[in-house]
């Protein structure tokens, strides 16, 4: 079990994809993504949506993501945030948001 104040040091916030890109650098299939988290401004993330996401698919959508992690070097890639997902049985991410449109940069809490 941890402590509310634990949970409390993860930033949460949603955002909208404004930019989806492949990403053949890295090891197992990605999207590059740029996400507008309004206030917090805009972030880079490599996310591995490829099986059940097109760029079209993801472009405009919004998306629930970590925001305060340190910067991770994937291959020539900086990813700011990570965005988070459920597997499916398969294994495949199906991501996590808001079931109604937010303003970005909303925080979860």
């Amino acid at each position: 079990m941890i402590r509310y104040q634990d949970f409390a040091k993860i930033d949460i916030r949603i955002g909208t994809i404004i930019q989806v890109r492949g990403f053949p650098q890295a090891i197992k299939p990605a999207w590059q993504l740029k996400i507008d988290f309004g206030e917090i401004g805009i972030k880079s993330s490599s996310a591995q949506l490829t099986d059940l996401y097109s760029p079209d698919d993801l472009l405009g959508k919004q998306v629930m993501a970590v925001v305060n992690f340190p910067v991770k070097q994937i291959a020539n890639f900086f990813s700011e945030c990570l965005v988070l997902g459920f597997p499916n049985k398969e294994g495949q991410v199906i991501l996590a948001g808001a079931d109604k449109q937010v303003p970005n940069g909303a925080r979860l809490f």
